[in-house]
């Protein structure tokens, strides 16, 4: 991997007792929060990174795809070769491989009510491929936070293989956090300018939605090679950024 060490492994320990799509507790949320860069307020990315990690350890534990399940929202989309398509019909067809891929979050971007988040990150195949994805969360109706989109792909090229450590050398190697990025709650009465427009593609090739508070909107694009592309901007101190954007090779699946 093109990293070593990941504090969001870290968090995997103190949310073990979240797996199986569990609602991590209040001291658990707390924790995770203390590592967390970036994170005030009281929409607290800590509960996305709880999910994600809770998801990947299901995906570990329970089976890939069983975990794909259980964590998928009503009518969530997964973006594929030919575009985002309903993942509900395509899960029923799908058989848990012997070994699950994992993965472990690198940002999370949330809306001021917390309601809606988008998070980014990197996985590991098991046959050593690494990649990036990019997950919309919503929070349900019963407070839970489930999928309504999901893309990834592996890196393209790969990088190279990681050299072997020689017996008696010293290895430092740093430690990523996970970056929280918080949309700014309008003030009483105030309006949420709308956020920048973006260039409408062929129909069917691209979308975004925005969250219902109005702070928070994630977006997509299949691009004609193929290509496929998320992004999420949030409301930020009077003014919208772009949390993060990812493009992703085109894929087979």
């Amino acid at each position: 991997m093109t990293r070593a060490l990941f504090i969001a492994g870290a968090i995997l320990a103190l949310t073990a007792c979240a797996g199986g799509g569990q609602k991590p507790s209040q001291r658990t949320v707390a924790q995770i929060n203390r590592v967390l860069t970036n994170a005030p307020g009281a929409a607290q990315p800590s509960t996305i990174v709880a999910a994600e990690l809770a998801f990947s350890r299901a995906a570990r534990e329970r089976g890939q795809w069983t975990a794909f399940r259980m964590f998928a929202a009503p009518g969530a989309l997964l973006h594929g070769k030919n575009g985002p398509f309903p993942i509900e019909p395509w899960l029923a067809t799908q058989i848990d491989p012997p070994a699950a891929v994992q993965w472990e979050p690198r940002a999370v971007a949330i809306s001021c009510d917390g309601a809606l988040a988008v998070s980014q990150g990197r996985y590991l195949d098991p046959d050593g491929k690494v990649g990036n994805f990019v997950t919309v969360w919503e929070r349900q109706a019963d407070g839970e936070y489930r999928y309504v989109f999901d893309v990834g792909g592996d890196d393209v090229p790969q990088p190279p293989p990681r050299k072997p450590v020689e017996e008696g050398n010293i290895v430092v190697t740093a430690i990523d956090a996970v970056q929280g990025l918080v949309a700014s709650c309008p003030r009483s009465g105030a309006a949420i300018p709308p956020p920048p427009a973006i260039a409408v593609g062929e129909e069917g090739k691209t979308d975004a939605r925005l969250s219902r508070d109005g702070t928070l909107r994630w977006r997509w694009e299949h691009r004609a090679d193929g290509t496929r592309y998320a992004a999420a901007d949030y409301f930020y101190e009077g003014r919208w950024l772009t949390a993060f954007e990812q493009s992703l090779a085109p894929t087979g699946e």
